[in-house]
């Protein structure tokens, strides 16, 4: 079952790598998704728009990005970047309107039952101001671990490898978009923030992070799974298969990453475990689709 639909997504794009197929999927989906609930959806002429402005971008950039310098880059790193974003920036106006019911209640129980009490009151034991900021900016090497990487991969010509860590990346957040599509949850940030005895200071970045990243991120109900979990274990294992020396520098950075996410208040302990499924489930999902893929192109040369 599990093949098929994965084999399923190639008839979505015009011809272009798995990443391409799966982002055009992914926007037709969204926009089906869209109309099917656009009396419940403030803004749903806004996104139906925005997906279909990407799919076409998407297709235009499959025929051009032959010819090199800009329309190469931009079609490799620019667009897949901007496109990702852009659907998730979208949710904010999607997914309350499709599912108005958090299960933010749920999560806190699970937490208290696994703990015997809640992880973001239970660590302030440890917090200081010098490790917020340290956690704080761990928690926001989110965003560039997945660039890193493939600024990476190009500037040593792995165009394979690439195409590879694109799709698993592309893959493993769109798998999360649907998670928080499913199971919206705002984190403890917002629910449980009354319990906390102190507030979350540093010295001199954490605060300036927070503000900035609440103003980007909004609230888009979209603490399970932990995406960020989720991505940064997709990214390390992608390092650790193709640019092991990369995979020792971010080593340290995902994992002070996944503490951060408790620590930081944006999420619950099992959002974190939901995000190691979310990694291991797209590593198995994407893996077996370029399994799959290689032995087809083996058969047909």
């Amino acid at each position: 079952m599990i093949k098929k639909v994965i084999l399923g997504l190639r008839p979505a794009c015009p011809v272009g790598r798995p990443a391409d197929a799966l982002n055009c999927t992914f926007l037709v989906f969204l926009t089906i998704v869209t109309v099917l609930f656009h009396k419940k959806i403030n803004s749903a002429s806004l996104l139906i728009s925005l997906y279909l402005v990407l799919f076409l971008i998407q297709t235009v950039l499959i025929y051009i990005k032959d010819r090199g310098g800009f329309f190469r880059f931009t079609y490799d790193l620019i667009f897949p970047t901007i496109s990702i974003l852009a659907i998730f920036d979208s949710l904010e106006r999607l997914v309350h309107y499709i599912n108005p019911k958090d299960i933010d209640p749920l999560l806190i129980r699970l937490d208290y039952v696994i703990f015997n009490g809640h992880p973001t009151v239970m660590i302030e034991n440890i917090m200081v101001p010098f490790l917020t900021d340290i956690l704080q900016v761990a928690y926001s090497s989110y965003y560039f671990l997945p660039v890193t990487l493939g600024i990476v991969l190009k500037f040593r010509k792995e165009d394979s490898a690439f195409d590879r860590s694109l799709f698993l990346i592309m893959l493993c957040f769109y798998i999360s978009y649907i998670g928080y599509m499913l199971m919206p949850a705002i984190g403890p940030r917002y629910t449980i923030n009354h319990l906390q005895n102190i507030d979350l200071k540093g010295l001199l970045i954490a605060q300036p992070l927070q503000e900035l990243l609440n103003r980007l991120e909004g609230i888009k109900r979209d603490a399970f799974p932990s995406g960020h979990t989720g991505v940064a274990l997709t990214v390390l294992y992608l390092a650790f298969r193709f640019e092991k020396r990369l995979f020792r520098i971010f080593l340290p950075f995902v994992t002070a990453l996944i503490i951060s996410t408790v620590y930081c208040r944006y999420h619950y302990v099992v959002d974190v475990i939901a995000g190691i499924l979310l990694a291991l489930i797209t590593i198995f999902m994407g893996e077996m689709y370029y399994g799959y893929r290689e032995k087809r192109v083996n058969i047909n040369s």
